[in-house]
């Protein structure tokens, strides 16, 4: 993976950007609310089935100074920042994090939790996966844990984690994108003999926005 070092410095005043823009967020426990996302380059996770590879390699993306990021956001009507990547744990994410709250956002992070966690959070989702464990210092902290369901496999691998983290934590079941004719009904099921999961879909790709 790229030298990240230039990175990790506590009062880390730059990132590497793939994309930020505004829409909603289509999945979870924040479904169909207005939100900034800011998607950070960088992952060495590795998921086969991951839909934005080219956030992998952070070489190939700009780095930009947080306050432009917050010049981008703050303007905007809604005050939920969605932070994902790539894998946004990579970074120290302390002075991205005293930014966005002292712009008055809500800041809000999807990560694996493989890398330690940095920041202060208001939501903190776990997706984690087989390729890299998370770690437990982020599964403690977890608002919401959501686990994407690939094969059969992949709900005995889900309780597993849902030992792990905090009860009041939210447990959603989420199909893989490609293979949700075949994962959805399973789920469904699920989720009927198995009440303390919920389903999450990818609504903003039925809705065919960002």
């Amino acid at each position: 993976m790229q030298n990240l070092k230039k990175y990790k410095d506590s009062k880390q005043t730059v990132l590497p950007v793939m994309e930020q823009f505004y829409s909603l967020q289509g999945e979870g426990y924040f479904n169909g609310q207005a939100a900034c996302f800011v998607r950070l380059a960088g992952c060495d996770v590795g998921c086969v089935w991951c839909d934005v590879k080219e956030s992998w390699d952070a070489e190939k993306h700009p780095d930009k100074k947080v306050s432009e990021l917050i010049d981008f956001i703050k303007p905007l009507p809604g005050k939920i920042v969605v932070v994902s990547g790539g894998e946004p744990l990579i970074y120290n994410l302390d002075f991205l994090c005293e930014s966005l709250k002292a712009a008055g956002l809500r800041r809000h992070i999807e990560t694996s939790g493989a890398y330690p966690m940095s920041g202060e959070w208001d939501w903190i989702c776990l997706s984690p996966k087989k390729f890299k464990a998370p770690l437990p210092e982020v599964i403690e902290k977890a608002h919401e844990l959501k686990i994407i369901v690939f094969n059969k496999s992949d709900f005995e691998w889900a309780e597993t984690y849902a030992k792990q983290v905090p009860s009041e934590c939210k447990l959603y079941l989420q199909p893989e994108w490609s293979r949700s004719d075949q994962m959805t009904p399973l789920i469904v099921d699920y989720v009927m003999q198995n009440p303390q999961w919920q389903i999450s879909l990818q609504t903003h790709k039925f809705m065919d926005i960002e």
